[in-house]
């Protein structure tokens, strides 16, 4: 019987318990507030977690039609810094482990920093493959943004030691003899283009933070190069700096 054990005890039991759900109901049944207040923690706590296996399932419906095709090595691309006034543009292909969930995989933006932080560590660790491409600010000028979002994106394919059998693609199409799949918001619908809307993002952020030491009273560490009031007040003050794309601001005086 529960009620004859002590709080500290029942919660020593829950952490090395295999059957969380039969604990669950049986610290439901006890008469403590402590106790019943354990139990509406756990079971909040489950149901978060059934919440995200189920997401993980829903998104992985691209993957899974892909392996019953035949195409085991699927690589999911997507890149970060399309918008920003200054800095690289950032992509990534992660191929994702075939018999293991990576929970709260989500399109990058709908992420918090400490979040995506934490992710891109679990991806880092428990991926097949993950290869980056980073295309700077020059070539951006050179290429135009489209065109060298997409260069960083078979920069980073060619970074992965594996042939890929197909590619799932946030929105553009490459010029990849591979076969593809292109997916508008791939990033909300795929759990492979999620990860790397993730590995991007945050590999993106860390440059824009060393950058702000570089180039200091920017805010480059806050608002990552894009087009915020601060960073246009920044501009006015103290001019452009060479990491700055200079197609995104031939229309501002003095560039």
């Amino acid at each position: 019987m529960l009620s004859n054990i002590s709080l500290k005890d029942i919660k020593k039991m829950v952490s090395e318990t295999d059957d969380i759900e039969e604990m669950i109901l049986s610290l439901e049944k006890d008469q403590r507030k402590s106790v019943i207040k354990l139990a509406d923690q756990l079971r909040k706590k489950v149901d978060k977690k059934n919440d995200l296996i189920n997401k993980f399932k829903t998104m992985n419906s691209y993957e899974e039609i892909e392996k019953n095709k035949g195409n085991f090595i699927i690589v999911g691309i997507d890149e970060a810094g399309r918008g920003p006034l200054a800095g690289p543009v950032v992509a990534a292909a992660v191929i994702l482990p075939e018999n293991e969930m990576i929970l709260g995989l989500d399109d990058s933006k709908k992420l918090s920093e400490n979040k995506r932080n934490e992710l891109f560590q679990v991806i880092q660790d428990k991926a097949l493959a993950v290869g980056v491409g980073i295309v700077d600010q020059n070539k951006i000028d050179e290429i135009n943004i489209l065109n060298a979002a997409k260069a960083a994106m078979i920069i980073a394919v060619g970074k992965i030691d594996y042939k890929p059998d197909v590619l799932l693609v946030d929105a553009v199409k490459l010029d990849m003899p591979i076969e593809q799949v292109n997916l508008i918001k791939g990033d909300q619908k795929s759990n492979s283009i999620a990860a790397a809307s993730i590995i991007a993002k945050v590999t993106r952020d860390k440059i824009m933070r060393e950058m702000s030491e570089t180039y200091p009273g920017y805010g480059f560490e806050k608002h990552k190069g894009y087009g915020t009031k601060t960073h246009y007040e920044a501009i006015e003050n103290f001019g452009f700096t060479p990491i700055h794309r200079k197609t995104f601001l031939k229309n501002i005086k003095g560039w």
